[in-house]
């Protein structure tokens, strides 16, 4: 019933057009053009003046055709990773890649296009349907923020279908909770060469504290990273600053505290070992230099942990099944905007569109699960209408 072709070059079209976090405006452009035409209502919320983007999230109302039927939520993200400017899709033996230098995109422009195409196969087929709510959101790829800021007060849904993970074949209904974590080392410049003794090295530091810590696969439920270091000017200067950035995630709240207190304690005890007394004329006793830590440690997000018996996981599960296809529960080392929403009492399943090797120039679509994730969606939304009417 939907439309294979026009899915695909929509897709590719959508991806084409360059959207890093916080600077998603011309693809929400688009999408508002898009959705008008249907006869939807567009407004966006300040999210993006919240996060320090060049647009909000884009807020979108269907109106149904059928009385009764409870609203039901759609979303996908609008931002990309990097490498994501200048993406040149092509399809191959039914997968869509880039040209090797970038990201693909999909993640998450086919779950924008899973969704456009079900409000147009609804429009063009007169199928009965309830108000549909749509969030095309921001910022999703550095820390949901377009959905952590959304004005949940404008939606009326009670629950909803994430579009924003890999393969249809998997409904996700957990995922973690996370922490990030920004260390600032402060040691003590001096010649590298001339007199290290009378030095610092904040890099010294920070590589002896994140040496000690539990990093990568803690246990089944359980992950931490250091993601960024950022320090030193020189060769020849003992550095006086370092910036490490990392996180750490769990699906259960006493393991990620006891993960985050490990990777502080790692840096706040190293810190502790490191002094230098500095003489000269003026001072018998010399001063003494300490190093010194600062740090912000803040909740990314919460957890999601959604029953396979609710009404979003019954609407996908149900589709699956009248369509012929199978489908399993998952559950997820990654958050996504259903972490949100679940917390703001908008009860969400996060559903795959067939993206696979997401964050790498590898990145790919296979297309046959991308139509069959449309299927799943226009099927979800019958059954809604049904069932609620």
């Amino acid at each position: 019933m939907i439309d294979k072709n026009r899915m695909t070059e929509h897709a590719m079209e959508l991806i084409r057009i360059d959207s890093l976090s916080r600077m998603e405006r011309e693809v929400a452009l688009r999408l508002e053009k898009e959705m008008k035409e249907l006869g939807a209502e567009c407004f966006y919320d300040a999210a993006g003046e919240k996060v320090g983007g060049n647009v909000g999230n884009l807020i979108v109302s269907l109106e149904g055709n059928k009385s009764g039927a409870p609203p039901l939520l759609l979303s996908a993200h609008m931002d990309t990773v990097g490498p994501g400017e200048g993406i040149k899709p092509r399809v191959e033996n039914g997968v869509m890649k880039s040209d090797g230098t970038t990201i693909l995109g999909s993640d998450d422009k086919s779950g924008i296009a899973v969704i456009v195409e079900v409000l147009r196969t609804l429009r063009e087929k007169n199928i009965p349907h309830g108000d549909i709510e749509i969030a095309f959101t921001i910022c999703e790829e550095i820390g949901l923020l377009g959905a952590k800021h959304i004005d949940i007060s404008k939606f009326r849904s009670k629950h909803g279908i994430v579009l924003d993970s890999s393969t249809p074949a998997r409904l996700v209904l957990k995922c973690p909770s996370a922490a990030k974590m920004e260390f600032l080392v402060h040691g003590l410049e001096a010649h590298a060469g001339l007199c290290p003794e009378n030095g610092i090295s904040a890099i010294e530091i920070a590589s002896r504290a994140i040496a000690q810590m539990r990093l990568g696969r803690i246990d089944d439920i359980t992950t931490a990273n250091i993601g960024i270091i950022e320090g030193g000017r020189a060769t020849n200067i003992v550095p006086n600053l370092v910036h490490v950035v990392g996180e750490a995630r769990s699906h259960n709240e006493e393991k990620l505290d006891s993960q985050v207190s490990h990777m502080r304690g790692c840096f706040h005890d190293t810190v502790s070992k490191y002094e230098v007394t500095l003489h000269d004329d003026l001072s018998a006793d010399g001063v003494t230099y300490t190093a010194r830590l600062d740090e912000k440690i803040e909740r990314t997000y919460d957890r999601m942990d959604v029953p396979l018996t609710s009404i979003p996981a019954r609407l996908v599960t149900g589709a699956v099944n009248n369509l012929g296809y199978s489908i399993a529960p998952h559950t997820s080392g990654g958050g996504c905007d259903a972490n949100f929403f679940n917390k703001m009492g908008v009860e969400c399943v996060n559903l795959g569109t067939g993206m696979y090797e997401l964050h790498t120039v590898n990145e790919h679509l296979v297309l046959e699960e991308f139509y069959r994730a449309a299927e799943i969606v226009l099927e979800a939304v019958r059954l809604n209408t049904v069932n609620g009417g």
